[in-house]
């Protein structure tokens, strides 16, 4: 029996949506970064962030030869979304062609919660369904958003949950009825001198918390994807985690907390190194009896070497997608488990 209030032909088509997104061997490619942050990046190399400039370094990404072989799904800022590349073709329907499926980021950033620490959380509900119809006539078949959890002095609290978990589920709900899976994404920041057992626990209650409000919300729980922070150690600890360590505490706050009827789980990589955030993936793919598919949706951590490639200058597209390929490809390897040290010499 079908729990929520949509038709079969929507759940048949958001389940088989969710599954190809976490399709075994690939993960998601996150090239939504908003017009603040990919100034940040583009700054880091010296290039104008002009619409011409993000169109042509994102079109170079979407049109890396084979990266559909690692790749499912790509998300896309606003602007991204109603480019067209240099030959006409809209860069959603180029991701398209390929077998790649397009997705779109539809919060509008963080705005302070009042009574709180300064603590956050993310706007964008209002007409939320009307901008969805577009987004899918433009080619989205999926949409992300982002709540922000930080870990601090009697922080997180309740209230900080409580808003972020109603939020996230009311655009999983909205997402739905538009026929675009939801990414829901909580993540919760690795800045500051937390322990990961500290890291543990405010993982587990947050998604305790995601989860009752998606089942409040009759969010159809095999038609959406999670993609949460690794537990790790906060990034000011003076004793790391070591890489198991962190892929045996994080599968085990995830078996404690999330359904096994999710199809899968797209980790984000949140302030870690490539590498790191490809070897924490990889260890947890090692462990036996997970209920669902371990996959990534990174950001950084699959573009940041492409980027300095790159540099802005046509003459370097080649070697920019060279180093994204082979990105993909480790981490395609992690999905299994199979990833070693040795692979990342092995740039062709």
């Amino acid at each position: 029996m079908n729990h929520t209030m949509l038709s079969n032909t929507v759940v048949k088509e958001l389940t088989e949506t969710a599954s190809a997104m976490v399709a075994k061997g690939k993960g998601i490619l996150a090239a939504d970064e908003s017009d603040p942050t990919i100034k940040k990046r583009f700054d880091s190399i010296g290039v104008d962030s002009t619409p011409y400039n993000r169109r042509d370094y994102r079109e170079l990404l979407f049109t890396t030869p084979d990266l559909e072989k690692y790749i499912s799904g790509v998300i896309l800022f606003d602007e991204t979304l109603r480019q067209s590349g240099k030959n006409g073709v809209p860069l959603a329907e180029v991701l398209s062609q390929k077998g790649i499926i397009p997705g779109i980021k539809v919060d509008k950033g963080l705005t302070n919660i009042p009574g709180t620490r300064e603590e956050k959380v993310t706007q964008g509900l209002d007409n939320l369904g009307d901008r969805l119809e577009e987004y899918k006539s433009l080619g989205a078949r999926f949409a992300k958003w982002r709540a922000v959890i930080k870990i601090g002095n009697h922080q997180p609290s309740r209230l900080c949950l409580d808003i972020n978990a109603h939020t996230l589920a009311r655009y999983a709900a909205v997402c739905q009825q538009a026929g675009l899976v939801p990414i829901v994404e909580p993540e919760i920041l690795i800045n500051g001198p937390h322990d990961i057992a500290t890291s543990r626990t405010i993982t587990e209650w947050t998604l305790s918390k995601v989860f009752s409000e998606l089942s409040r919300h009759r969010v159809l729980i095999e038609g959406m994807i999670l993609k949460p922070s690794m537990v790790t150690s906060g990034d000011e600890h003076t004793d790391q985690a070591d890489i198991a360590t962190v892929a045996e505490t994080t599968v085990k706050a995830f078996k404690r907390t999330v359904p096994a009827a999710l199809p899968g789980i797209a980790f984000l990589s949140g302030g870690q190194s490539s590498e790191l955030a490809t070897q924490h993936l990889n260890a947890m793919n090692k462990i036996d009896g997970l209920p669902w598919e371990l996959s990534f949706s990174f950001g950084r951590a699959l573009q940041e070497k492409a980027l300095q490639a790159w540099k802005g200058k046509p003459e370097n597209a080649k070697d920019a997608q060279d180093v994204l390929f082979h990105r993909a490809q480790c981490n395609g390897a992690a999905r299994f488990g199979e990833y070693t040290r040795h692979m990342e010499n092995q740039l062709k």
